[in-house]
Protein backbone atom coordinates (compact mmCIF):
# COMPACT_ATOMS: atom_id res chain seq x y z
CA UNK A 1 0.00 0.00 0.00
CA UNK A 2 1.37 3.27 -0.79
CA UNK A 3 0.44 6.84 0.23
CA UNK A 4 0.59 9.92 -1.48
CA UNK A 5 1.26 13.27 -0.22
CA UNK A 6 2.41 16.16 -2.28
CA UNK A 7 5.21 15.14 -4.51
CA UNK A 8 6.07 12.22 -2.51
CA UNK A 9 4.75 8.46 -2.18
CA UNK A 10 6.26 6.32 0.22
CA UNK A 11 5.18 2.68 1.70
CA UNK A 12 3.04 2.55 4.45
CA UNK A 13 2.73 -1.34 3.75
CA UNK A 14 5.10 -2.41 6.39
CA UNK A 15 3.37 -0.79 8.91
CA UNK A 16 -0.25 -1.32 8.89
CA UNK A 17 0.04 -4.25 10.62
CA UNK A 18 2.13 -2.87 13.71
CA UNK A 19 -0.28 0.10 14.43
CA UNK A 20 -1.86 -2.46 17.07
CA UNK A 21 1.18 -3.69 18.52
CA UNK A 22 0.93 -3.58 22.65
CA UNK A 23 4.39 -2.57 23.10
CA UNK A 24 3.84 0.68 20.64
CA UNK A 25 0.49 1.77 22.50
CA UNK A 26 1.88 1.03 25.50
CA UNK A 27 4.79 3.85 25.01
CA UNK A 28 2.16 6.01 23.63
CA UNK A 29 -0.48 5.74 26.64
CA UNK A 30 2.93 6.04 28.57
CA UNK A 31 4.25 9.38 26.89
CA UNK A 32 0.45 10.70 27.36
CA UNK A 33 0.53 10.41 30.90
CA UNK A 34 3.91 11.88 31.74
CA UNK A 35 3.09 14.98 29.06
CA UNK A 36 -0.69 15.33 29.74
CA UNK A 37 0.45 15.71 33.82
CA UNK A 38 1.97 19.12 32.83
CA UNK A 39 -0.02 20.30 30.24
CA UNK A 40 1.31 19.19 27.08
CA UNK A 41 -0.09 17.22 24.41
CA UNK A 42 3.06 14.86 24.14
CA UNK A 43 4.53 15.01 20.02
CA UNK A 44 7.90 15.05 20.93
CA UNK A 45 7.13 11.86 23.59
CA UNK A 46 4.68 10.33 20.84
CA UNK A 47 8.02 11.06 17.98
CA UNK A 48 10.45 9.01 20.76
CA UNK A 49 8.18 5.97 20.40
CA UNK A 50 7.98 5.99 16.91
CA UNK A 51 11.31 6.52 15.93
CA UNK A 52 12.21 3.17 17.97
CA UNK A 53 10.27 0.90 15.61
CA UNK A 54 9.39 1.10 11.96
CA UNK A 55 7.32 4.07 11.63
CA UNK A 56 10.43 6.25 12.23
CA UNK A 57 11.21 5.35 8.93
CA UNK A 58 8.10 6.82 7.45
CA UNK A 59 8.22 10.32 6.02
CA UNK A 60 8.43 13.35 7.80
CA UNK A 61 4.97 14.91 6.78
CA UNK A 62 2.97 11.49 7.92
CA UNK A 63 5.11 11.89 11.60
CA UNK A 64 4.22 15.30 11.60
CA UNK A 65 0.60 14.77 11.08
CA UNK A 66 -0.19 12.05 13.20
CA UNK A 67 1.71 13.83 15.84
CA UNK A 68 -0.17 16.80 15.93
CA UNK A 69 -3.76 14.60 15.54
CA UNK A 70 -2.69 12.91 18.92
CA UNK A 71 -1.53 16.40 20.75
CA UNK A 72 -5.11 17.63 19.71
CA UNK A 73 -6.49 15.06 21.96
CA UNK A 74 -4.61 15.34 24.92
CA UNK A 75 -4.16 18.62 24.72
CA UNK A 76 -7.35 19.09 24.73
CA UNK A 77 -8.38 16.71 28.14
CA UNK A 78 -5.42 18.57 29.78
CA UNK A 79 -7.10 21.73 29.32
CA UNK A 80 -10.54 20.76 30.19
CA UNK A 81 -9.29 19.16 33.50
CA UNK A 82 -6.65 22.50 34.52
CA UNK A 83 -9.32 24.74 33.34
CA UNK A 84 -11.72 23.02 35.75
CA UNK A 85 -9.40 23.15 38.55
CA UNK A 86 -9.15 26.73 38.07
CA UNK A 87 -5.56 27.22 36.94
CA UNK A 88 -6.33 28.73 33.43
CA UNK A 89 -5.47 32.24 32.68
CA UNK A 90 -6.47 33.73 29.60
CA UNK A 91 -3.84 37.04 30.22
CA UNK A 92 -1.10 34.41 30.35
CA UNK A 93 -1.95 33.13 27.19
CA UNK A 94 -3.24 35.35 24.61
CA UNK A 95 0.14 37.10 24.35
CA UNK A 96 2.09 33.70 23.06
CA UNK A 97 -0.86 32.46 21.25
CA UNK A 98 -1.53 35.29 19.04
CA UNK A 99 2.19 35.35 18.32
CA UNK A 100 2.98 31.72 17.90
CA UNK A 101 -0.36 30.26 15.41
CA UNK A 102 0.11 32.22 12.56
CA UNK A 103 4.14 31.04 12.40
CA UNK A 104 3.21 28.06 13.22
CA UNK A 105 0.89 27.64 9.41
CA UNK A 106 4.72 29.24 8.26
CA UNK A 107 6.80 26.83 9.39
CA UNK A 108 4.51 23.82 8.40
CA UNK A 109 4.62 24.87 4.70
CA UNK A 110 8.39 24.33 5.13
CA UNK A 111 9.95 20.63 4.08
CA UNK A 112 12.46 19.52 5.93
CA UNK A 113 13.22 15.45 5.15
CA UNK A 114 16.03 13.07 5.74
CA UNK A 115 19.00 13.83 7.34
CA UNK A 116 18.41 17.02 8.17
CA UNK A 117 15.30 16.49 9.95
CA UNK A 118 16.85 13.89 11.96
CA UNK A 119 19.61 16.43 12.50
CA UNK A 120 17.14 19.10 13.52
CA UNK A 121 14.78 16.83 15.45
CA UNK A 122 17.70 15.24 17.74
CA UNK A 123 18.95 18.79 18.30
CA UNK A 124 15.06 20.01 19.14
CA UNK A 125 14.78 16.90 21.84
CA UNK A 126 18.12 17.89 23.67
CA UNK A 127 17.30 21.67 23.67
CA UNK A 128 14.24 20.28 25.16
CA UNK A 129 15.45 18.42 27.78
CA UNK A 130 17.85 20.51 29.10
CA UNK A 131 14.97 23.37 29.23
CA UNK A 132 13.40 20.94 31.14
CA UNK A 133 16.00 20.10 33.37
CA UNK A 134 16.45 23.48 34.14
CA UNK A 135 13.14 23.97 35.63
CA UNK A 136 12.99 20.81 37.51
CA UNK A 137 13.47 22.27 40.90
CA UNK A 138 10.28 24.60 41.79
CA UNK A 139 9.99 26.60 45.05
CA UNK A 140 6.39 26.62 46.02
CA UNK A 141 6.73 30.28 47.84
CA UNK A 142 7.56 31.71 44.56
CA UNK A 143 5.78 34.38 43.50
CA UNK A 144 4.43 34.68 39.72
CA UNK A 145 3.74 38.06 37.82
CA UNK A 146 1.57 37.70 34.43
CA UNK A 147 3.50 40.03 31.89
CA UNK A 148 0.60 40.68 29.59
CA UNK A 149 1.67 41.48 25.70
CA UNK A 150 4.76 42.75 25.64
CA UNK A 151 7.45 42.56 22.60
CA UNK A 152 9.75 39.68 24.21
CA UNK A 153 6.61 37.91 24.30
CA UNK A 154 5.75 37.83 21.12
CA UNK A 155 8.87 36.68 19.73
CA UNK A 156 9.37 33.94 22.28
CA UNK A 157 5.48 32.95 21.23
CA UNK A 158 6.47 33.15 17.36
CA UNK A 159 10.04 31.54 17.69
CA UNK A 160 8.55 28.72 19.23
CA UNK A 161 6.11 28.71 16.47
CA UNK A 162 8.18 28.56 13.91
CA UNK A 163 9.78 25.75 15.04
CA UNK A 164 7.23 23.88 15.92
CA UNK A 165 5.89 23.74 12.60
CA UNK A 166 8.73 23.06 11.02
CA UNK A 167 9.30 19.91 13.44
CA UNK A 168 5.88 18.82 14.04
CA UNK A 169 5.38 19.85 17.69
CA UNK A 170 3.02 21.85 19.80
CA UNK A 171 5.58 23.82 21.32
CA UNK A 172 4.68 23.14 24.80
CA UNK A 173 7.66 21.83 25.08
CA UNK A 174 9.61 24.83 24.81
CA UNK A 175 6.98 27.19 26.52
CA UNK A 176 6.94 25.79 29.80
CA UNK A 177 10.17 26.04 30.68
CA UNK A 178 10.37 30.17 29.80
CA UNK A 179 7.24 30.68 31.66
CA UNK A 180 8.21 29.01 34.81
CA UNK A 181 11.89 30.23 34.37
CA UNK A 182 10.80 33.89 33.65
CA UNK A 183 8.19 33.40 37.20
CA UNK A 184 5.16 34.23 34.78
CA UNK A 185 3.20 31.68 35.93
CA UNK A 186 2.99 28.97 38.47
CA UNK A 187 3.95 25.20 37.17
CA UNK A 188 -0.06 24.97 36.99
CA UNK A 189 -1.20 28.26 35.39
CA UNK A 190 1.94 26.87 32.91
CA UNK A 191 0.46 23.76 32.31
CA UNK A 192 -2.79 25.43 31.85
CA UNK A 193 -1.76 27.80 29.64
CA UNK A 194 1.06 25.14 27.65
CA UNK A 195 -2.24 22.91 26.95
CA UNK A 196 -4.31 25.68 24.92
CA UNK A 197 -0.91 26.87 23.07
CA UNK A 198 -0.29 23.10 22.29
CA UNK A 199 -4.01 22.40 20.74
CA UNK A 200 -4.21 25.73 18.37
CA UNK A 201 -0.48 25.25 17.42
CA UNK A 202 -1.34 21.45 16.42
CA UNK A 203 -4.49 22.67 14.30
CA UNK A 204 -2.87 24.94 12.75
CA UNK A 205 0.57 22.75 11.86
CA UNK A 206 -2.09 20.37 10.86
CA UNK A 207 -3.93 22.62 8.89
CA UNK A 208 -0.98 24.08 7.17
CA UNK A 209 1.24 20.74 5.98
CA UNK A 210 -2.22 19.55 5.00
CA UNK A 211 -2.68 22.65 2.27
CA UNK A 212 1.38 22.60 1.49
CA UNK A 213 1.85 18.38 1.19
CA UNK A 214 -1.57 16.69 1.13
CA UNK A 215 -3.49 15.14 4.40
CA UNK A 216 -1.21 11.74 5.75
CA UNK A 217 -3.48 10.57 8.44
CA UNK A 218 -5.70 7.80 7.64
CA UNK A 219 -8.31 6.43 10.21
CA UNK A 220 -6.83 2.65 10.07
CA UNK A 221 -3.81 3.81 11.66
CA UNK A 222 -4.74 6.53 13.97
CA UNK A 223 -7.28 5.24 15.84
CA UNK A 224 -5.33 2.87 18.02
CA UNK A 225 -2.97 5.58 18.91
CA UNK A 226 -5.60 7.81 19.28
CA UNK A 227 -7.58 5.43 22.15
CA UNK A 228 -4.06 4.94 23.66
CA UNK A 229 -3.42 8.42 24.20
CA UNK A 230 -7.14 9.38 25.20
CA UNK A 231 -6.32 6.91 28.16
CA UNK A 232 -3.19 8.19 29.29
CA UNK A 233 -4.24 11.59 28.61
CA UNK A 234 -7.20 11.76 31.01
CA UNK A 235 -5.22 10.05 33.45
CA UNK A 236 -2.21 12.03 33.10
CA UNK A 237 -3.64 15.63 33.13
CA UNK A 238 -5.93 14.73 36.23
CA UNK A 239 -2.85 13.29 38.03
CA UNK A 240 -1.39 16.69 37.09
CA UNK A 241 -4.44 19.21 38.05
CA UNK A 242 -5.62 17.88 40.52
CA UNK A 243 -3.14 15.85 42.85
CA UNK A 244 0.59 16.06 42.69
CA UNK A 245 3.51 18.16 41.58
CA UNK A 246 5.18 17.61 38.49
CA UNK A 247 9.12 18.21 38.96
CA UNK A 248 9.60 13.81 39.23
CA UNK A 249 7.64 13.71 36.12
CA UNK A 250 9.89 16.56 34.14
CA UNK A 251 13.05 14.43 35.35
CA UNK A 252 11.65 11.30 33.92
CA UNK A 253 11.33 13.34 30.57
CA UNK A 254 14.86 14.24 31.01
CA UNK A 255 16.11 10.76 30.50
CA UNK A 256 13.39 9.87 27.43
CA UNK A 257 14.08 13.10 25.09
CA UNK A 258 18.04 11.91 25.51
CA UNK A 259 17.29 8.46 24.89
CA UNK A 260 15.52 9.80 21.89
CA UNK A 261 17.76 12.55 20.57
CA UNK A 262 20.66 9.54 20.75
CA UNK A 263 18.63 7.13 18.67
CA UNK A 264 18.22 9.86 15.71
CA UNK A 265 21.85 10.49 15.90
CA UNK A 266 23.40 7.12 15.86
CA UNK A 267 20.67 6.85 12.68
CA UNK A 268 22.55 9.81 11.07
CA UNK A 269 26.06 8.35 11.48
CA UNK A 270 24.83 5.02 10.69
CA UNK A 271 25.21 3.24 13.87
CA UNK A 272 21.41 3.05 13.95
CA UNK A 273 19.67 0.88 11.30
Amino acid sequence: MFFHCGTDVFDVGFASTSTTSPMILFGLMLMAVLYSSIGHGGASGYLVVLSLTSFGLMESVWLKQNVWCLNLVVSSIAFYHYRSSGFHDWRLTLPFIVSSVPMVLVGSYMRVDGRLYDVLLSFILLLAAWRLYSTVEHDESDEFVVPGFRRDLIGIGGGIGLASGVIGLGGGIFLSPVIILKKWGSPKATAATASVFVWLNSAAGLIGSSVSEGFGVEMWSITPFAIAVLIGGFIGSRYGAEIAPQNRVRAFLVVVLVIASTRRVLGVIGLWP
